[in-house]
């Protein structure tokens, strides 16, 4: 069973140019009604899946977490340590948007048991601030992390996104610069997709969207690379840096393929073998609950080829690669006998390459790792 819980608090004051996560405008949604339905969820997840190890990663997100009241966001916070056997070391991370969170607010969070924020601040630019949709101004970052700081916080990742309209490599440097200046502990920085159902896809279809060449994004990354580094970061992850001890365990579960639970509406979750996804609109969640009804739309057992698959591209995702012995343990099966052709040829390729039992990215591999990916989805059924 999973020690790693996912909690979907779908609500926002302002919905962002780019996102396609499951989100509404907080304004005149039935909050309480929806943290009651959560709650019965959390109680029957667990009485048909009961953990059976201490839970030591929790992670709200959204949506805007902080976008809830300090009573609504207690109750949520308080509705999981009820349900969910928590760790005394378990990570436990709310998303926060800068300038959303009371020093009331944080100090509930720190007091309930929240010991990590991840701030999504995305650029420290105002204007491109406006053209994504963010509704904080860059003076809200810094003010934000310091009153983290004086409630407690001592475990603070911010999220950055490079590749947006717009944006030259000075601005995404200065970006760069201002975070390294505010000193947390994590960095989780991507690319800007477009992705169906945003603003920014309605645009792109209508030819109004000027984004950077891909030239210019490869060129953002290898910048973000080497000013963190610099600054005492150690990349683990394709997208993820982190100091010293600070890598995010959350994070980790899914790129080492294992499972966990999600909770509320549009909350995917990996438990048993099998991948489920929650009823997204509020109604068909809430009606779902209601019912007396776990509310999945949609459940996939995944088989033995597809488990290898994610191992894989999920696996590589990390500096560190994938350990070839483990993976042989954990499948009853040989690596190279399952993938040998594809890791010959990406070898050939320079995109990755073997050290010490570990197979993992290049440098060239890290700027073009769907490419890679996709060669470990081209296995017949095992």
């Amino acid at each position: 069973m999973p020690k790693t819980l996912y909690v979907h608090v779908p609500f926002c004051e302002q919905i962002c140019h780019y996102c396609d996560f499951n989100k509404f405008f907080l304004k005149n949604q039935p909050i309480d009604e929806y943290l009651v339905h959560c709650k019965s969820e959390m109680k029957w997840t667990v009485e048909k899946f009961p953990p059976e190890e201490k839970i030591y990663s929790v992670y709200v997100g959204g949506g805007t977490p902080t976008a809830l009241s300090t009573n609504q966001l207690e109750k949520l916070l308080t509705d999981i340590k009820t349900y969910f056997p928590i760790a005394d070391s378990c990570e436990w991370t709310v998303e926060v948007n800068p300038g959303s969170a009371s020093r009331e607010k944080l100090l509930m969070m720190r007091n309930t048991g929240v010991n990590r924020l991840s701030l999504g601040v995305q650029t420290f630019d105002k204007q491109l601030l406006n053209t994504i949709g963010r509704d904080h101004k860059p003076e809200d970052i810094p003010e934000t992390i310091q009153l983290c700081r004086e409630t407690g916080f001592d475990n603070i990742s911010i999220d950055l996104m490079f590749g947006l309209p717009g944006q030259s490599i000075e601005q995404f440097e200065h970006s760069i610069q201002q975070l390294i200046n505010l000193s947390v502990e994590h960095v989780s920085a991507y690319s800007l997709k477009i992705e169906q159902k945003t603003v920014f896809y309605q645009m792109w279809q209508r030819g109004k969207l000027r984004l950077p060449g891909e030239d210019t994004e490869a060129d953002m990354y290898l910048l973000l690379r080497e000013k963190l580094n610099h600054a005492g970061f150690d990349q683990y992850e394709i997208s993820n840096f982190a100091k010293r001890n600070r890598q995010s365990k959350h994070n980790l579960t899914y790129w080492k393929n294992e499972e966990y639970y999600g909770i509320g509406a549009g909350a995917h979750s990996y438990v048993g073998g099998v991948r489920r996804i929650n009823h997204g609109p509020l109604p068909k969640y809430m009606k779902s609950v209601a019912h007396y009804e776990l509310p999945y739309r949609d459940e996939h057992q995944v088989t033995a080829t597809e488990k290898m698959e994610e191992e894989m591209f999920m696996g590589l995702r990390k500096l560190s690669g994938v350990n070839m012995e483990l993976f042989n343990r954990k499948y009853g099966m040989n690596i190279e006998g399952i993938f040998g052709d594809v890791i010959e040829g990406l070898k050939q390729a320079e995109l990755i390459k073997e050290t010490n039992g570990f197979i993992h990215l290049t440098e060239n591999g890290l700027l073009l790792g769907n490419e890679v990916f996709e060669k470990f989805l081209l296995v017949d059924e095992a």
